[in-house]
């Protein structure tokens, strides 16, 4: 086995909602600190979420922000004053047979257009929940004809897991590389443009920085995240995540719940980025 110390880490790109925040939505003191002893060892830190940008505007404060926000999996990045840097939307022939293929398949169906929210049912499962998630309301609409231009995310929900699962895949199917569909959460089936994925936002990011992928480390717990763990050195798996998860990252990490976040970055960056660590101990 190989001894050669893999370059450190200069960039870390979190995802939100079951990475770096516990089930409850709440950013600890500890995953607080952990950003802050990124800073102190000048590595970067950076969000991505399926979360509108103002749903993440909560964290510039307490974490400092000074990168680039991707918000909608990267549909729409901006930086922590919430000005746009760039939007990718889906393209608007296509939001007609996304509603219908996602309605088709026994789900509710939300739209994300610039700064709004917009939903047809104000009592529809997990619409209070996502409310107080991003803390702002949604827009009530008795129907989406219209709502068809600079659409950046359409959500399908349902608490039928496995239902949300194969309406990915079917998604997936009719519109191929069209859009960009994958679950990001276990209810949630989010439909963007196809570049708007959290691939990209590694991308965008080393391009913009000058990192290269190996210097970059990924932390998800979602099938959205799996495209971020190709694109960087270091990828971590959330404990709470599936199998599908587990099985694309090199590392795994105890859940969010268990500070999860904080744990990954003490022990497999800031201790490697101290010590560089062996090839041969990157996976257990």
């Amino acid at each position: 086995m190989s001894s050669e110390a893999t370059p450190p880490i200069r960039l870390l790109l979190a995802d939100v909602d079951g990475t770096l925040v516990t089930n409850d939505k709440v950013l600890t003191q500890r995953s607080v600190e952990a950003v802050q002893k990124l800073r102190d060892a000048s590595i970067l830190f950076a969000v991505t979420s399926g979360r509108p940008p103002r749903g993440m505007q909560m964290l510039v404060e307490p974490l400092a922000l000074t990168t680039p926000i991707a918000a909608f999996n990267g549909g729409l990045l901006v930086e922590p004053d919430m000005t746009v840097i760039e939007q990718k939307v889906i393209p608007e022939d296509l939001v007609p047979p996304i509603l219908a293929r996602l309605e088709s398949s026994g789900l509710d169906v939300w739209i994300y257009r610039g700064p709004d929210w917009y939903v047809r049912d104000l009592d529809a499962p997990h619409v209070a929940r996502e409310s107080a998630t991003v803390q702002f309301d949604p827009t009530l609409v008795e129907r989406y004809e219209g709502i068809t231009e600079d659409v950046a995310k359409i959500v399908g929900v349902s608490d039928d897991y496995e239902l949300v699962a194969s309406a990915a895949s079917a998604a997936h199917d009719e519109f191929g590389d069209h859009v960009s569909a994958a679950r990001s959460q276990p209810y949630y089936l989010d439909v963007t443009h196809p570049q708007a994925n959290k691939g990209g936002v590694v991308k965008f990011l080393s391009a913009k920085y000058g990192v290269p992928d190996e210097e970059i480390a990924t932390i998800g717990d979602m099938p959205n995240d799996v495209l971020m763990f190709a694109h960087s050195g270091l990828s971590i798996a959330m404990g709470q995540s599936g199998r599908e998860v587990h099985r694309a990252a090199r590392r795994v990490t105890s859940s969010n719940e268990e500070e999860g976040f904080a744990n990954a970055v003490d022990r497999f960056i800031l201790r490697a980025h101290d010590t560089g660590t062996p090839k041969s101990e990157e996976r257990s």
